[in-house]
């Protein structure tokens, strides 16, 4: 049986091998550690859209307004989300593009029905 299109994605489909350093290894190990904690991983995917402040995560989620500044500072210092004050508030938006489409392939993947 082959395998459907739609998963035909792999390492090997990569142009070129990836390398990592030893440094690299750990800095990467550190932020999928920090996305290992489902308070911390739904706070990510908020930030996924629009910028969006503090009391607008804390509210969508359930939680405490500091313990996701907390978990704010947390995913700031491992380069996951970045911060633009405007006024008194401070509004968490996705670091970048990469790491957009880790979360959303992540997000794709354990969406999909099993083989």
């Amino acid at each position: 049986m082959s395998r459907p299109a739609a998963h035909a994605h792999t390492a090997s489909a990569l142009a070129e091998p990836l390398t990592l350093a030893e440094d690299k290894a750990v800095e990467l190990a550190d932020m999928f550690k920090m996305l290992g904690d489902p308070s911390r991983l739904k706070i990510v995917v908020e930030t996924l859209g629009e910028p969006v402040a503090v009391g607008q995560i804390a509210e969508n989620l359930g939680l405490s307004l500091s313990l996701v500044s907390h978990h704010l500072r947390l995913l700031r210092a491992a380069r996951l989300v970045t911060a633009d004050r405007r006024g008194k508030q401070i509004f968490y938006k996705i670091h970048d593009a990469h790491v957009s489409r880790v979360i959303a392939d992540m997000i794709a993947h354990v969406n999909e029905d099993p083989e």
